[in-house]
């Protein structure tokens, strides 16, 4: 079912629903059936926002139909995007603009498919090029390890966050997977987690660490029960309230105890989860072992950790390169230097 304030979004825009062939109805049409496809909640939320603030930049300019939008408008809203700056200054990363548009071409897609439109005005717009994004931060052990000190565990809260970040270091699980966990996903004896509806709706099942999985029982043992409110539902991590975690609270929880360990870099969940696949093929694991940890459908995707993973690289450069092992030699008078010497 769509949000509360998805609903009061849409009926903010001038006469919001009053012509069932306008932008707005066809577009919480469009929204309903990627819900029926069974897209996950998340990533239609993602599209229905994407989509309002497109309808909203039509609506102040006249736009009201989906057949008035022509590649030209496209291609203007598409400027927009590119000279579009925050409160803080910055732009839109082209991530962001490929997914703001990339969103208004399935849109128009499935309008075409509907018979809505004779035509996808969005099919021959150039999107803004993606190159290969690499982590900006890895942890190296000791930084992992003091930020997993950090948590106060004389709380049962700060149990808790030990044995959430212990997870995190294990299993490289994304942050919406660890808020999805339910007590009985953890095999205590098999030493893994069942991931239900991953990304894609997809179930797997990764291994975890003792270590983290001790932390993990001392916590159900001790501290989970002192922050239960019944009904107890059967979530494994609890928020307030004995609520389970949201995406984004877990993020700034995490990120709290990053800033706390002074290691200077910045990062939440996901920071643990680069930090996770890089350690794992800089220890030698087959990279599609690491694949399926992480979740990934497309090897490509886990390959981006292969270009961080130096370690190795250095280790068969040093080894196998002829000039690698020769010890540098001081220039004699009147041979050239370095510039930066």
């Amino acid at each position: 079912m769509p949000r509360k304030g998805a609903r009061k979004r849409w009926s903010l825009l001038p006469g919001a629903g009053a012509d069932p062939r306008g932008l707005v109805v066809l577009v919480r049409a469009y929204v309903e059936a990627q819900r029926v496809r069974g897209l996950t909640d998340m990533t239609v939320e993602k599209r229905e926002w994407t989509l309002w603030r497109f309808v909203e930049w039509c609506h102040e300019r006249g736009i009201t139909r989906p057949e008035e939008v022509t590649k030209p408008i496209l291609e203007r809203y598409q400027r927009m995007l590119y000279h579009y700056r925050r409160q803080n200054g910055s732009p839109l990363s082209f991530r962001t603009q490929y997914q703001l548009l990339g969103n208004v071409r399935y849109l128009f897609r499935w309008l075409v498919r509907q018979s809505y439109v004779l035509a996808n005005p969005a099919s021959d717009l150039d999107l803004p090029r993606l190159g290969v994004r690499l982590p900006r931060n890895i942890l190296t052990v000791e930084e992992v390890e003091k930020v997993l000190a950090e948590p106060d565990l004389a709380t049962p809260y700060g149990l808790r966050d030990r044995a959430i970040l212990e997870t995190l270091y294990s299993t490289g699980i994304r942050r919406s997977e660890l808020c999805h966990l339910a007590l009985y996903d953890v095999g205590f004896t098999r030493g893994t987690l069942m991931i239900r509806e991953g990304k894609g709706r997809k179930d797997r099942v990764v291994p975890i660490g003792e270590r983290a999985l001790a932390w993990i029982d001392r916590y159900v043992l001790t501290a989970r029960p002192q922050l239960v409110v019944p009904p107890d539902e059967g979530a494994l991590f609890l928020a307030y309230h004995g609520r389970p975690f949201n995406p984004d609270y877990l993020g700034h929880e995490v990120r709290r105890y990053v800033e706390a360990s002074g290691i200077q870099k910045q990062g939440a969940c996901h920071l643990f989860r680069h930090t996770m696949a890089t350690l794992m093929l800089e220890g030698g694991a087959d990279i599609r072992y690491v694949q399926e940890m992480l979740g990934h459908s497309k090897l490509e995707t886990t390959q981006i950790y292969t270009q961080v993973a130096i370690d190795k690289l250095k280790q068969i450069h040093s080894a196998t390169h002829p000039g690698a092992g020769l010890k540098p030699r001081h220039p004699q008078d009147g041979e050239p230097r370095r510039a930066l010497e």
